[in-house]
């Protein structure tokens, strides 16, 4: 039997830290964890992975990456309504879909951890690029800002929803948010007196 190929022992890895992580916060997962959960042994792991950091920026850039794959074939694809509206949409319900990963990251992140300050930067500036290119291709609304405010919102979402607030209504919230984006897209192509 052939060894188990490069590519798959990080997938196996990047796997198993995702299954830990269901009943484990990251400060509660070790490089031994993984490795024992994962089958394999400490200098495997540490072959692909020198600290668990570097696990779970892997593991949200994977995330990211189908995300981005994603939000390109979507909104390439004529068939679909990828207006405005429809596109903020989109990007806020899988963005706060992959909130689990992310608010634990963010929290570390947030109590020092400068290699995931570092990388957690990287990552929403590429992801913000990205929307934020696909924004202006639909408005003249500044689309920096929107895409910054978009992403805000949606970190925002996934606090309030996993601090379990009963007075947030997500629906609602993201409903009127884009019922004022039309209304300012309205507003912007009235000519000024």
């Amino acid at each position: 039997m052939a060894a188990p190929r490069k590519d798959n022992i990080k997938e196996k890895i990047q796997k198993t830290t995702c299954e830990l992580l269901q009943s484990k916060s990251i400060a509660d997962i070790s490089l031994a964890d993984i490795a024992a959960a994962a089958g394999i042994s400490k200098g495997t792991l540490y072959y692909h992975y020198k600290t668990k950091n570097e696990v779970f920026l892997d593991i949200t850039q994977h995330f990211l990456d189908e995300q981005w794959e994603d939000l390109i074939r979507w909104t390439e694809n004529k068939e679909k309504d990828t207006s405005l509206n429809r596109l903020v949409r989109y990007v806020a319900e899988r963005d706060i879909a992959s909130a689990g990963l992310r608010l634990q990251l963010l929290a570390e992140a947030q109590m020092g951890n400068e290699t995931l300050q570092q990388g957690l930067t990287t990552l929403y500036q590429n992801f913000q690029g990205l929307i934020r290119r696909k924004i202006a291709e639909r408005t003249d609304l500044p689309a920096d800002f929107l895409t910054w405010l978009l992403l805000l919102v949606c970190d925002g979402i996934i606090v309030q929803e996993a601090i379990g607030n009963a007075a947030f209504d997500r629906e609602a919230f993201l409903q009127e948010g884009i019922q004022y984006l039309r209304e300012m897209s309205a507003e912007k192509k009235i000519p000024a007196d």
